[in-house]
């Protein structure tokens, strides 16, 4: 069953366990996020400045990451981005484009899909999904973590190894809200259409989908067996079979590498939420 004593976070199989500097340990403290909203240049994203302002967004997000002791403070913000859909880490910085977030409300089913995708899920899942990528990113930084292979592949796994923490519920809707996105993606006009599209550091959008869909699939085989099955995006049964293996890579990196750096008892009470409401 999954585990929900503890916010956990961990790296891919490909990370490299390492020892950490004895002073960064002394450094690090929790409730180290600030966060902040630009309105944006563009009139046409006022509208979706405001709406992820109003919920609060990188506020419960704040919050959401306040266990995690780190050495220096991370500031995340929303902006406008010259037009660019997307979300990056540089510099203990996160940016979340509202270009990024117009382009999940818009490719967002206008109903529920034949797949069972909540249209709200398909805009949270991967909103989620993307702010927690960039937080791993921020991770392998600030706590001088040693990735020995593609940093993208081990920052999805963070991402997805954190929110298969919660319950049930709230983790099957964010694996599938993100699973829905990077799916839209890869039969959309941005897949891959030659050879050096694959040059890209991130890992393809069907790749990073069912790899998603693996590891939860991995953390519990009974609570999300339905993910494996013939229908289109669903995992096929051939990958399903290593994913309990892939699941433990990951965990066993968590408590190497990362779990001396979180709060504990913050951990407990902040996990124990329902963040989806």
């Amino acid at each position: 069953m999954l585990m929900r004593a503890a916010l956990v976070l961990t790296l891919t199989g490909v990370i490299c366990i390492g020892a950490m500097p004895a002073n960064l340990f002394a450094a690090t403290k929790s409730n180290r996020i600030q966060i902040s909203y630009e309105v944006p240049n563009n009139p046409e994203l006022i509208e979706v400045a405001k709406w992820i302002k109003e919920r609060g967004t990188l506020e419960r997000l704040k919050e959401f990451l306040s266990p995690f002791r780190l050495p220096r403070t991370l500031s995340i913000k929303a902006t406008d981005c010259d037009g660019e859909a997307d979300a990056f880490y540089e510099d203990r910085l996160i940016t979340v484009c509202y270009e990024y977030i117009q382009m999940l409300r818009d490719n967002a089913p206008l109903e529920t899909s034949p797949t069972g995708i909540e249209p709200n899920d398909a805009v949270v899942g991967p909103l989620v999904d993307t702010g927690l990528h960039e937080f791993a990113h921020a991770l392998f930084d600030m706590l001088k973590i040693p990735v020995l292979g593609g940093e993208e592949d081990a920052a999805d796994q963070v991402s997805a190894y954190i929110y298969l923490q919660l319950g049930f519920e709230e983790s099957r809707r964010l694996i599938a809200g993100t699973a829905y996105a990077y799916l839209h993606e890869a039969v959309s006009g941005d897949s891959p259409t030659s050879l050096e599209d694959f040059a890209d550091e991130h890992s393809t959008p069907a790749q990073r989908a069912y790899n998603v869909l693996c590891m939860a699939y991995g953390a519990d085989s009974e609570l999300f067996g339905n993910l494996v099955g013939e229908q289109r995006g669903f995992l096929p049964k051939e990958r399903a079979v290593f994913c309990a293996e892939e699941y433990e890579q990951v965990q066993d990196a968590y408590e190497a590498l990362i779990e001396p750096h979180v709060d504990q008892a913050l951990a407990e009470e902040i996990f124990d939420r329902a963040w989806l409401k």
